[in-house]
């Protein structure tokens, strides 16, 4: 499983993934399995160790994660002719639970806009109820990202947390995850109205902080033009905003769910809601969202009845 870190992951995957692979293989595969020798391993085995991961308390979702792991492992363990079969295809991992997705009503999202109206971070929840961006993609946008003119922004990168390992770095820029992620956004006006206010107060900021500003054209940073924190600097100023105007206690990736939902409830195409999150499959959009389908369903079926009912059809004789 070492080998597997070094040799086959460090170098094709993200850091923050090697940092969570690695947690996996020490915490997880390695106490339970690793004295096994690998031609010996059974899908007993396998199965014992996600029984044993159950039973400790832990969730579905990260034994399927070990699952996952220990699978894509042992497949290139087949490829270096190490074994002749992946024993985890004959082992059954527990069933992940469905996350229900939490998104606010158009009524909440009103409430939520005009409790952030003057805050230091309004245009920044307004662009996220706006476009649905992940907190990443919000963190690595620049100026340079924002045609004004055109009312368009380019999703180019994201600012992704580095291993915690690797002291000192924190945050860096990185690519999108896919090249789905890697997009242009059409930005609605009361979000770009937003943003060019914000970026007036960020001059100001700019002229205050004098030699101490660092330069990294950030559209959302801190007061010497930093990244910001995400939890300091974002979510707990969401939480504030969301007690401030009476709402219920979500996350930051909710907004991004409120702003799908939004959409989808006022018939736009799923196939549009797909394209600006940046989903890589259109049934990852429908999946995700299957909650909204039965009222459009509905709003369908009676567009549909209107259109072929005989009361239309005598309408347009008579007419």
């Amino acid at each position: 499983m070492r080998d597997w870190l070094e040799l086959s992951q460090k170098q094709s995957v993200r850091e923050r993934t090697f940092e969570r692979y690695e947690e996996i293989v020490r915490l997880h595969i390695v106490p339970v399995v690793g004295r096994v020798q690998l031609q010996k391993l059974s899908a007993q085995h396998v199965q014992s160790l996600y029984t044993k991961k159950l039973d400790e308390g832990f969730s579905p979702t990260t034994v399927r994660t070990i699952h996952n792991v220990l699978h894509k492992a042992l497949s290139t363990a087949m490829r270096w002719g190490l074994i002749s079969r992946n024993v985890c295809k004959f082992v059954d991992p527990p069933q992940k639970k469905r996350y229900e997705v939490q998104s606010l009503t158009l009524e909440q999202i009103h409430a939520l806009l005009a409790a952030s109206e003057g805050h230091r971070m309004e245009a920044l929840f307004k662009l996220a109820l706006a476009t649905g961006l992940r907190r990443g993609e919000i963190m690595g946008l620049k100026w340079q990202d924002i045609d004004f003119q055109k009312g368009v922004l380019q999703v180019r990168r994201v600012l992704s947390r580095t291993p915690s390992k690797i002291e000192g770095l924190g945050y860096k820029e990185a690519d999108p995850k896919t090249q789905r992620s890697r997009r242009s956004i059409v930005v609605a006006s009361f979000a770009l109205e937003a943003l060019k206010c914000h970026r007036e107060l960020q001059l100001e900021a700019k002229s205050k902080a004098g030699a101490a500003w660092q330069e990294h054209d950030y559209v959302f940073c801190t007061s010497i033009g930093t990244h910001l924190n995400p939890t300091r600097d974002i979510l707990d100023e969401l939480k504030g905003l969301l007690q401030k105007a009476g709402l219920p206690d979500i996350r930051f990736h909710d907004l991004r769910h409120s702003a799908a939902t939004l959409l989808l409830s006022l018939g736009v195409h799923p196939k549009v809601v797909q394209e600006l999150l940046g989903h890589s499959q259109i049934s990852m959009t429908l999946d995700i969202y299957s909650h909204v389908l039965p009222n459009m369903q509905r709003d369908a079926i009676e567009l549909l009845n209107q259109a072929l009912s005989p009361d239309q059809g005598t309408d347009e004789e008579e007419e």
